[in-house]
């Protein structure tokens, strides 16, 4: 591009050069040669007045007294009736600009000069002409190569920033070239870029929550079939086949949820449910993973609580909660129900260590974990319940209260 550019403009100058500078060439030729016969012309003239002056006064004309009437390089002959041509100057030799004047007492005055001297102030004009029309080209050629720069930069950065785009690099480069058409299609670059980013991290982010909200129903629903696999009791196959279908449209639920989420985090089916209901299913489902650690869950509070919300929602914020006590803390775990003003509250504690003081609130931002977990857990039961309209809060540490 930078070589198309440098040659159109070149071209273009040349052909600027060749048409003004062949057109100045030929008037400054005619000026120059116009400008010499108006000179010899001129001189012819003089001398005839002269020569009559002397005459009319019958003084005498000789070459000594009008030598110094003719300019150098100039021939002049004074031809006067009835007497020898009187000659000045050194006769040229080759192509001449002659002008002849005839005087008032008769005489002729002939003034020539040699054409060489014109020739010599065109091939003057001519340099002259020639240097302007190298140093424009010059000109011409640095600011076709600042323009192609100036324009193929701008392009080949973009053309970089497009392949990265293409290889999974969203990261804007908000960079500008001050090129109006350029800088637009920076724009809708670096507006794709950031587009691409959201895009990119809700699907990471929708794997991970995926990764993490599904270990915990998938592992229950192995639990349950191991149990059917182990038992030849048809009462008790049956009693955990039922458990099990529940834990499948909890898990149905769950992606259902997520999927939601990843699309429209406001977008809920809120429904009023009775909460103990949902409190029973989450220490149903926990109490063999606590039993087979040595540890307790037990709930208490207030009964038969109803509430406006999402009842798999309020599951897996529970769950979550319940999980991190089982993995983090220690002791018996309570799950407390109470009434503030027209909201009800679930309070989940434990007897453990509670959370570190470094972390304090940070405890519900991704990837902040204080024990080597993944630091999903908190962030996306959070990110639940305020889609629920609810709120998820730490209102002690040490214990822990949720």
């Amino acid at each position: 591009m930078r070589r198309r550019l440098i040659q159109s403009t070149l071209a273009v100058v040349l052909v600027v050069i060749a048409v003004f500078g062949v057109s100045l060439v030929i008037v400054e030729t005619r000026t120059i040669s116009n400008s010499a016969q108006e000179r010899v012309d001129s001189e012819a003239i003089r001398l005839a007045g002269i020569v009559d002056s002397r005459l009319f006064a019958a003084e005498d004309v000789t070459a000594e007294i009008l030598r110094d009437q003719v300019a150098q390089e100039r021939y002049a002959v004074i031809r006067i009736p009835g007497k020898d041509p009187i000659e000045v100057g050194s006769k040229p030799s080759g192509q001449v600009i002659s002008s002849t004047e005839r005087g008032e007492e008769g005489e002729t005055v002939t003034v020539q000069e040699p054409r060489s001297s014109v020739t010599r102030e065109v091939g003057r004009t001519l340099l002259i002409i020639g240097l302007v029309a190298l140093l424009a080209v010059i000109a011409a050629v640095l600011l076709a190569i600042r323009q192609a720069n100036k324009l193929a930069s701008p392009l080949t950065d973009l053309a970089e920033t497009a392949e990265r785009l293409g290889s999974g690099d969203p990261r804007p480069r908000h960079k500008r070239y001050g090129v109006p058409e350029l800088d637009r299609v920076a724009d809708v670059l670096d507006s794709s870029a950031e587009r691409i980013a959201r895009m990119l991290t809700a699907e990471r982010r929708l794997a991970a929550d995926a990764s993490h909200q599904l270990r915990t129903p998938l592992t229950a629903l192995s639990m349950r079939l191991e149990e059917i696999t182990l038992t030849d009791d048809p009462d008790t196959v049956k009693e955990e086949a039922n458990v099990a279908l529940t834990q499948v449209e909890r898990l149905t639920d769950v992606v259902e949820r997520l999927l939601t989420n990843s699309r429209d985090p406001r977008a809920g089916n809120a429904v009023t449910f009775d909460l103990d209901e949902v409190i029973q299913q989450q220490l149903a489902e926990w109490r063999p993973a606590y039993r087979s650690v040595g540890r307790a869950i037990v709930s208490s509070g207030k009964r038969h609580l109803t509430a406006v919300g999402t009842p798999g929602a309020v599951a897996q914020v529970l769950a979550a909660l319940i999980e991190n006590s089982l993995m983090h803390g220690g002791g018996t775990v309570a799950l407390r129900t109470r009434v503030t003003g027209n909201q009800a509250v679930i309070e989940v504690t434990d007897e453990g260590p509670g959370v570190p003081a470094d972390l304090g609130a940070r405890i519900f931002e991704r990837t902040i974990s204080g024990r080597n977990s993944t630091g999903i857990g908190l962030a996306v039961a959070r990110d639940l319940a305020e889609a629920d309209g609810g709120r998820l809060e730490m209102l002690q540490a040490q214990p822990p209260v949720f």
